[in-house]
C-alpha cells in the first residue's frame, strides 16, 4: 500500500478508535453519536445506553447516544442517512423505521438502502394485556367477552406501529372485530388502559411487565415464540393456537451507507461481544428484552424476512400514514 493510500485508510477508520486495526498512535477520542429515534427511557434508547456503555468501555472509545425523536424514528432516520460515512455516527434502526414505514408512506425521507447495517440486537416482544375491570381472567374468555359486545377497542402507540398492526394480526386470529385507538404518546395509552377508558392494548414487555407483577394489568397472552422468563405463567399465542398473532418489535445498529467495512466489521464484533456479557445481559433480560446479537449478514436476512412479513400485516389493515 502507498503512502496516500495508507493515509487515506487511516483517516477513514481513526475516528472510531478501532484499536484492533490500527497502531495506538493513530487512534482518537471524538465520541461516536448514537442517533436514536425516540425519547430517552423508552425501549430503543434502554437498548443504546446499555450496549454502548459496555462497548464503550471495551474499545476504550466514548459514546454518546443522541435522541432525536420525533414522526415514530423517522427524523433520526434521516439525519443518520445523511450523516459522513466515516464511523462517527451510528444509528439504532428499529422494526419501525426498516420493516414498517417503506409500507405505510408514499415518501420517505430516507431510503433504507441508505444504512449499512452492523447488528441485530435485541427483540421486544409484547404482551396482550388488560386493564383488572375487564371480567376476563384468560384469553378464551377475554375472546368470549369480546365476542359479546358491541364494540370492542384497543389502545395502541400511534398508527402504523408494531401494536397497531399486531392488534390487527390479533384480531384476525381470534376472529374479533377491534377498532384501534391510536394515542400521541405511550404514557397516554398506558393511562386509557389503566384507567379503564380503553380495555386492553398490546404492551411490550420492556414496559409492560413490572405493571402484570403489580397487579395494575392482567396478562393473557404473550407474542413471544415461547413464554417470557418474566412471566412463566402466562401462554404464548403460537401455544394456545394463534401463531398469526407470534410478532415482535427489534432493534439493531447501523450506520450511513459508505461506511468502510472494516470499521462495520469492527463494530459489528464490538455489540456480540457487549451483548454477551454476563452484566449487560442480566441488564437486558431484566428490562424485558430477548437478545439476538448478529453479524451482518444475519442481520440482512432478519430484516428482509421482517419487511415481507409487516408488509402483509400493514396491507391487511389498507392503512396509509400519507
Amino acid at each position: 500500500m502507498d503512502q496516500h493510500s495508507r493515509r487515506h485508510v487511516i483517516g477513514s477508520m481513526g475516528a472510531i478508535g478501532l484499536g484492533a486495526i490500527l497502531p495506538a498512535r493513530a487512534q482518537q477520542t471524538r465520541p461516536v453519536r448514537l442517533l436514536v429515534g425516540f425519547p430517552p427511557g423508552t425501549a430503543p434508547d434502554t437498548v443504546a445506553r446499555i450496549v454502548t456503555q459496555k462497548m464503550g468501555e471495551n474499545m476504550q472509545q466514548p459514546f454518546v447516544v443522541e435522541n432525536v425523536a420525533g414522526a415514530g424514528g423517522l427524523i433520526a432516520a434521516q439525519q443518520a442517512s445523511k450523516a459522513a460515512p466515516d464511523g462517527t455516527t451510528l444509528f439504532m434502526n428499529t422494526v419501525s423505521d426498516m420493516s414498517i414505514a417503506p409500507h405505510i408512506y408514499n415518501k420517505l425521507p430516507y431510503n433504507p438502502n441508505d444504512f449499512a447495517l452492523i447488528s441485530h440486537l435485541v427483540y421486544t416482544d409484547f404482551i396482550l394485556a388488560i386493564p383488572p375491570s375487564v371480567p376476563a381472567q384468560s384469553l378464551r374468555e377475554y375472546v368470549t367477552w369480546a365476542k359479546s359486545r358491541k364494540d370492542t377497542f384497543m389502545a395502541t402507540f400511534g398508527p402504523g406501529s408494531p401494536a397497531h398492526f399486531g392488534t390487527a394480526m390479533f384480531a384476525g386470529a381470534a376472529g374479533l372485530k377491534i377498532e384501534p385507538v391510536h394515542y400521541k404518546t405511550t404514557a397516554d395509552a398506558m393511562s386509557g388502559v389503566l384507567s379503564g377508558e380503553v380495555p386492553g392494548l398490546f404492551v411490550t414487555a420492556s414496559l409492560g411487565v413490572q405493571y402484570v407483577k403489580d397487579g395494575k394489568l392482567r396478562a393473557l397472552a404473550v407474542t413471544s415464540p415461547t413464554r417470557m422468563p418474566q412471566l412463566p405463567d402466562v401462554p404464548s399465542f403460537a401455544e394456545v393456537g394463534m401463531p398469526q398473532a407470534v410478532f415482535s418489535a427489534w432493534f439493531g445498529l447501523a450506520a450511513p451507507q459508505g461506511t468502510p467495512t472494516p470499521i462495520l466489521e469492527r463494530v459489528s464484533s464490538e455489540a456480540r461481544k457487549a451483548l454477551q456479557s454476563p452484566d449487560v445481559r442480566q441488564k437486558l433480560e431484566a428490562a424485558g428484552f430477548r437478545i439476538s446479537g448478529t453479524n451482518r449478514e444475519e442481520f440482512a436476512k432478519i430484516v428482509q424476512k421482517e419487511y415481507a412479513a409487516w408488509g402483509t400485516a400493514a396491507r391487511s389493515t389498507g392503512f396509509r400514514a400519507d
